[in-house]
């Protein structure tokens, strides 16, 4: 399902939570022949470790080897939101960001899943200014970021990294990520990040208190 992400808001959040430095994009791609060799030297190092390479994965396939049976972990309700972070392109291809965006650089940059629709002319008109500027780039009108927000069992409040997540009391605490998958577009009429990430204590835990809940289904739509 599409949800339209509106980029001027973003802008100004996202620089705060996730990037501050100057923009020295790296875009150089690394060719077919590295990726298998990174991918044999995965497969070797977690042989008979019960589990793997965490991503990219086809989300649509349900066929899977892994017989590693693991307990639920508490709804996320009964959890304290700890962190929220997103990547720049969707870590599995599902849905509409079914879209290979390549190999990338080899270290996890670039590489991933992209926005498989389309945008109209205002929509994918370019932004003013730059967005999340690091050294491996700026996010642009039309790209795709998959967002993360991380719950914990432990009794901690939200945090910018995923340290936030433990405790002195507790360092291996149940944990759960719920994520939303985004494309960046040029409309005022659209989600504003800000608000989708609003953190409130609700019931005694800390929650995020409007993400959406309507990406379940595969229609499009814009907020």
């Amino acid at each position: 399902m599409t949800i339209k992400t509106q980029i001027s808001v973003i802008s100004a959040v996202i620089t705060i939570l996730s990037f501050n430095t100057p923009a020295k994009a790296n875009h150089e791609i690394v060719n077919d022949d590295i990726i298998k060799i990174q991918r044999a030297a995965l497969a070797k190092n977690t042989a008979n470790k019960g589990f793997g390479p965490q991503s990219p994965r086809n989300i649509d396939n349900y066929k899977g080897e892994n017989t590693a049976v693991f307990s639920h972990a508490p709804t996320s309700s009964n959890m304290n939101l700890c962190n929220i972070h997103f990547h720049k392109n969707a870590e599995h291809a599902g849905g509409e960001f079914s879209k290979y965006a390549g190999n990338g650089n080899g270290k996890g940059f670039q590489s991933g899943y992209l926005y498989s629709g389309s945008l109209t002319k205002s929509e994918s008109k370019p932004a003013k200014i730059e967005i999340c500027p690091s050294d491996h780039g700026a996010l642009l009108v039309g790209d795709t970021i998959e967002v993360h927000n991380v719950h914990t069992s432990a009794i901690v409040k939200p945090g910018p990294t995923l340290g936030s997540c433990l405790s002195d009391s507790i360092k291996n605490p149940q944990l759960r990520v719920e994520a939303q998958v985004y494309v960046l577009v040029n409309d005022a009429n659209a989600l504003d990040f800000a608000q989708i990430s609003a953190v409130s204590s609700v019931n005694g835990y800390y929650q995020a208190i409007a993400t959406p809940t309507n990406t379940g289904n595969k229609s499009r739509t814009t907020l």
